[in-house]
């Protein structure tokens, strides 16, 4: 299996690993062929699909923020069951952020993602593919050591429509297993940042920032 690397939605393996987007999540999730141009021309954005005899049978999508030395998992994806596909991708991934931490000079504190939480929503069958079903997903990022952050997280829609987008948690997976709260500040940077490409954002969005604006660390929770 390969780690291939996506710059461009002329690249045929982009085709392949957008139509497997669509296949797994839901529509709100997926943004538009074509608006994936700039992102993937973006140094900081990394994609990297799992190539499998000439087929993507994976991939995942993260970026790291060397001014607050963390990470940010978009998504992963699992294309099929029996490959070692998820391994595989953690694994890579890791070793990709840690060499782009040494080589700012500084370890990497921890990563971001957004876990689906199926207790509260059901209705997500990510395309009948067994390693994404949302109850698996969830179990696996806790064996890695993602945590989830106290308190309620909604995020922007990516089809920028101004609607909000719930039934999932934000979570963070700390260098130091030991790490039990972040600073507040953090994390309003962090999502102030990361969705600043999303012009419209729901008025729960606003909220939520404020609410955490108003805190000084967030307490971090077992998934």
């Amino acid at each position: 299996m390969d780690y291939v690397r996506i710059t461009s939605i002329e690249d045929p393996l982009f085709a392949k690993m957008h139509q497997l987007m669509q296949d797994v999540f839901p529509p709100e999730e997926v943004l538009a062929f074509d608006l994936w141009k700039e992102p993937l021309e973006d140094p900081g954005i990394r994609v990297f699909v799992a190539v499998h005899d000439g087929n993507v049978v994976g991939a995942t999508e993260y970026r790291y923020y060397e001014d607050m030395h963390v990470a940010m998992t978009d998504f992963t994806i699992i294309g099929q069951a029996g490959l070692g596909i998820g391994r595989f991708l953690a694994r890579k991934r890791m070793d990709d952020l840690t060499a782009l931490a040494a080589a700012c000079g500084k370890p990497l504190y921890g990563m971001f993602a957004e876990i689906y939480d199926p207790y509260r929503v059901e209705e997500h069958q990510f395309g009948g593919i067994k390693p994404m079903d949302p109850y698996v997903r969830r179990e696996v990022l806790s064996h890695l050591g993602y945590k989830r952050l106290d308190f309620p997280y909604v995020h922007p829609s990516w089809n920028n429509d101004g609607q909000p987008v719930t039934g999932l948690d934000l979570c963070f997976l700390p260098s130091e297993e030991e790490t039990n709260q972040l600073d507040a500040k953090l994390i309003v940077d962090f999502l102030t940042r990361y969705y600043s490409v999303l012009p419209n954002k729901p008025q729960e969005w606003h909220q939520m920032i404020e609410a955490l604006s108003s805190k000084e660390s967030v307490a971090l929770l077992p998934i």
